[in-house]
């Protein structure tokens, strides 16, 4: 691999094309070591060490997603090619990560979250999330979000992979992992960064020019982006993404939380007014 990228630039080719075809190689052999086809990883390289680290004289902006982009991303988890004899549960888990991370959660608190954080109050279904600074808050899922988490937990329970012992040893005793790995352990930031890499290559068209740089902060950017588009009241978005440190958030405390001071549904809204998304299987 090493030897691949060097002669690439020997041949000439810019430090940005090395890095976008050393990300589209990582996501492939990490969706083959995710489904056991190969042991590990070989283009997990450090990059600092390989002249392809990111500074910040060149380090880009958050790219800015649209409704549309978000769709075209969901339909295409939908259809996340896989060749195990799982694929039916990749594809919903797929789909389950692109629908939350439309709800504009940080990819730490993602992968923290267990299934006893998915909770019903008032009727309402909810995440508890927890966030910086140790601080919950509650994260009301819209209709796609929670029909996107039900098929995968549906899927994942019909499987009965989630019972498969943890083999990279990233579960505790008595929590299991809402977004669970193959062998039911516990996702990394890695493995959620690899997927949603995986995805937007898979979108085609709808992303070619940005699909290397899309990250879970990129769909967080985006919700709060298409929100205040959206005319959210930002004291609701701020409260929603878990920004502690602005003051309007403040006001939002657990006990004052209710489904009219979110602005999840308007950026639901946005995303189907944007096209078609999966249908739910259930």
């Amino acid at each position: 691999m090493k030897a691949w990228l060097h002669q690439l630039d020997a041949a000439g080719a810019e430090k940005r094309t090395r890095q976008r075809m050393l990300s589209t190689l990582s996501a492939f052999y990490g969706h083959l070591t995710e489904t056991g086809v190969v042991p590990a990883n070989p283009a997990a390289l450090n990059r600092s060490r390989l002249g392809l680290g990111s500074t910040a004289r060149d380090a880009s902006p958050t790219i800015r997603l649209t409704a549309s982009q978000l769709r075209a991303l969901l339909d295409a988890a939908a259809r996340l090619p896989n060749r195990t004899r799982h694929r039916d549960l990749y594809s919903a888990r797929a789909v389950a990560v692109v629908a939350l991370l439309t709800l504009g959660l940080r990819v730490s608190e993602l992968v923290g979250l267990d299934r006893e954080s998915l909770v019903v109050s008032g009727g309402e279904p909810m995440l508890r999330v927890l966030g910086k600074g140790g601080v919950h808050r509650e994260v009301y899922l819209t209709q796609l979000a929670a029909n996107a988490l039900r098929d995968y937990l549906t899927e994942r329970d019909r499987t009965s992979e989630a019972s498969t012992p943890a083999l990279r040893g990233r579960t505790s005793a008595g929590r299991t992992p809402l977004i669970a790995t193959r062998d039911g352990g516990r996702c990394s930031r890695f493995d959620v960064n690899t997927l949603l890499r995986r995805i937007a290559v898979q979108a085609g068209p709808a992303l070619a020019d940005v699909a290397d740089r899309v990250h879970p902060h990129a769909l967080r950017h985006a919700y709060v982006t298409i929100a205040l588009e959206q005319d959210a009241r930002i004291q609701h978005v701020q409260a929603d993404v878990g920004h502690a440190t602005i003051s309007t958030t403040q006001y939002y405390d657990r006990g004052r939380r209710t489904r009219d001071t979110t602005a999840a549904d308007l950026v639901e809204a946005a995303i189907n007014a944007a096209g078609d998304v999966p249908p739910s299987s259930g």
